[in-house]
């Protein structure tokens, strides 16, 4: 039961922050910032914001500071919005996701291009014993029969 009201609780203020990012702030370091998750401690007490930011690591970083400054106003922003008696504080987390994305991406190349190297090998491969390696029972001469 507490693990659904914090889930409803962390996408409610998602979508707060969201809209309230959508409308801008007034801080030119903000760059183009998407919320991706927000997760709620147990206590309903604190909130970790997981956010991405399209560009260069220099607008990440300074989106990051415009965040951090922004933090107060924007939990203020989230109290207005929320029925609860305290308003959770916000952490703001870069999250990993399109790092990981590349990182997953190159290691698929990578393994297509050995899958192709390995089968541009065994096409042109031979045996290296008999192309039948299993024991077949000799058949019997005439001679032997003696």
């Amino acid at each position: 039961m507490a693990g659904e009201r914090q889930a409803r609780l962390g996408d409610r203020i998602r979508v707060i922050l969201a809209e309230r990012l959508e409308k801008g702030l007034r801080d030119p370091r903000l760059g183009f910032v998407t919320i991706t998750d927000v997760r709620v401690t147990g206590d309903l007490q604190h909130a970790s914001v997981f956010y991405t930011v399209l560009g260069s690591e220099e607008e990440r970083t300074a989106s990051a500071e415009a965040l951090r400054s922004a933090t107060g106003m924007l939990r203020t922003e989230v109290g207005k919005h929320l029925n609860v008696r305290l308003t959770p504080s916000l952490e703001f987390i870069p999250d990993a996701i399109p790092e990981n994305a590349d990182h997953i991406s190159d290691l698929l190349r990578e393994a297509r291009e050995r899958d192709q190297a390995v089968a541009g090998l065994a096409s042109t491969a031979t045996y290296a014993g008999d192309a039948d390696p299993y024991v077949k029972p000799r058949e019997l001469d005439e001679s032997d029969e003696d």
